[in-house]
């Protein structure tokens, strides 16, 4: 396995092998596979309606794979940011055919988060659209090594060449851990650990070769690309349609036009299209699912999908690190409202310790962060169980009710927000002495993020702080959504800022 990064044990990866969880393929025999299957079935359809079948999609990642490898050699690592655009799957799959590693960034980041994981991945060469442009040219000033820019309406195309098939137990490609601290880690997911993966995940949401599965959600995000996700719905051999965004216009436009069969979507995100449902002309009787996850979506909003929206409702909970929980198609209503699902894999091992901490282990979870030796030992058991951070209650069935987080940690809308790192740009305004960063309850984004400010002189207003953090880099998401202004923060009895305090204070405005 690459340098850097956290193997199986022995004795564990043959289990997982002759179990048949690894199957000893490159992640880009989903699209393979599909080409031999049938050829002429729609693969892919773009917002504005290009399509492409399998075989078309095959022959441009080819193109693109042949151009790539003239720049990029294997396991060299390179940043992509892309929104949903069909060049984010046909350059992801071209990556996987080349060897080179791509690491996932997100539309949303900016400055503060692109240059980080170029440092940390040692990129060669970053990816993006030409609205990326002046994005791009403060990051190659700070990150020289950077060999190669290029924007995806140029990618390089050649003949297509035989080239060399990836080692399946190596890594295929480096998603983003929703971690707490401005520090970037990444985690390394294998084409056998990130195969399966997909593959069972599609299985156990009821996908085949008549799905048309419709991205909403950034396609780089882990529910988003493979849980199923997109790769699930090629592993199934059905259709992915891409939304360049997730409004209600535009899903609703594309569900009629395409007769979209499932789609997955954040609660805030699932409110919305529920409110808009009620007065939208469109025909959405083909939806016969939606995915949510990201966040935790309450007992009473999950009970109202079916009316709602006409389609069942699968609840989702996992990780970019692996453990993936769903809910059965088959399970009753009741735990499909309450609860956030069971663990995909008989091989999931999961304890939940005394306060309800999550901790995991199997043959999708990652067992240590790309060259983060120091946060591995803190992040996982001496026997190797991934520890969440996540607190769960779970049922005699088996299927988790999530309950919290242990981790200083933000889900504004299931954007993670470590609430360490904006801390760390708050500090940096020359008028916040100290800062303390707590999320509050919102009933459509699950959480919103409190700014709590100790300041020199004249407090800052909220548009301020939010310009400078802008100025800084900062992602939109991060941005705090409320400030307030104290002389002192409480203080727990060893001295440490009290968070549960502050949010005990904004607890009770809301009661």
């Amino acid at each position: 396995m690459l340098d850097g990064c956290v193997p199986w044990p022995e004795d564990l990866a043959e289990r997982y092998r002759a179990e048949g969880y690894w199957t000893g393929e490159p992640l880009d025999q989903l699209l393979r596979n599909g080409v031999e299957r049938h050829p002429d079935r729609v693969a892919l359809v773009s917002g504005d309606g290009r399509r492409w079948t399998y075989a078309e999609l095959d022959a441009w990642t080819a193109r693109v794979a042949a151009g790539l490898s003239t720049l990029l050699s294997p396991r060299e690592r390179v940043v992509v940011q892309l929104p949903n655009v069909p060049e984010f799957v046909v350059l992801l799959f071209a990556l996987l055919r080349v060897g080179a590693l791509p690491v996932l960034a997100l539309p949303a980041h900016r400055e503060a988060e692109i240059v980080p994981l170029c440092e940390l991945s040692e990129a060669v060469a970053y990816f993006i659209t030409e609205d990326y442009r002046e994005l791009s040219r403060v990051v190659t000033k700070a990150v020289p090594g950077l060999r190669h820019v290029i924007a995806v309406e140029d990618l390089p195309t050649a003949d297509p060449v035989e080239l060399p098939e990836p080692d399946p137990g190596d890594v295929a490609l480096f998603l983003l851990s929703g971690g707490t601290t401005g520090t970037p880690k990444l985690i390394p997911r294998t084409h056998n650990d990130y195969l399966y993966n997909a593959r069972a995940s599609a299985e156990v949401s009821g996908f085949d070769e008549s799905t048309v599965y419709l991205v909403v959600l950034p396609a780089s995000h882990n529910f988003a690309l493979a849980s199923p996700g997109l790769l699930g719905a090629f592993a199934a051999g059905g259709t992915v349609v891409l939304a360049p965004d997730p409004s209600p216009d535009t899903a609703f436009a594309l569900i009629e036009r395409e007769k979209v069969t499932v789609t997955a979507a954040v609660p805030p995100v699932v409110l919305l299209w529920m409110d808009a449902a009620e007065f939208a002309d469109e025909d959405l009787s083909s939806l016969e699912l939606l995915q949510v996850g990201g966040a935790k979506l309450s007992a009473e909003p999950a009970g109202r999908v079916r009316e709602a929206l006409g389609c069942g409702l699968q609840q989702v909970f996992g990780m970019a690190e692996g453990l993936l929980n769903f809910t059965r198609l088959d399970d009753p209503e009741e735990l499909i409202v309450t609860t956030q699902g069971r663990p995909l894999a008989p091989a999931d091992e999961v304890r939940v310790l005394e306060n309800g901490e999550l901790l995991t282990r199997g043959p999708y979870t990652l067992r240590g962060y790309y060259r983060a030796e120091e946060h591995n030992a803190r992040s996982f058991t001496e026997d190797g169980f991934y520890r969440s951070g996540d607190v769960v209650r779970q049922l005699p069935t088996g299927h988790l009710i999530v309950e919290g987080r242990v981790k200083d940690q933000i889900n504004r809308g299931g954007e993670k927000i470590p609430a360490e790192e904006l801390e760390n740009h708050l500090l940096a305004h020359p008028a916040v002495h100290d800062a303390a960063v707590v999320g509050m309850a919102d009933p459509v984004m699950g959480e919103r993020t409190c700014a709590f400010l100790v300041v020199r002189g004249e407090a800052p207003k909220l548009r301020e702080i939010a310009a400078f953090l802008r100025e800084r880099g900062v992602a939109e998401y991060k941005l705090p959504d409320r400030i307030e202004v104290l002389d002192a923060f409480p203080l727990t009895k060893v001295g440490k800022v009290s968070k549960t305090e502050l949010a005990r204070r904004l607890a009770g405005e809301a009661e």
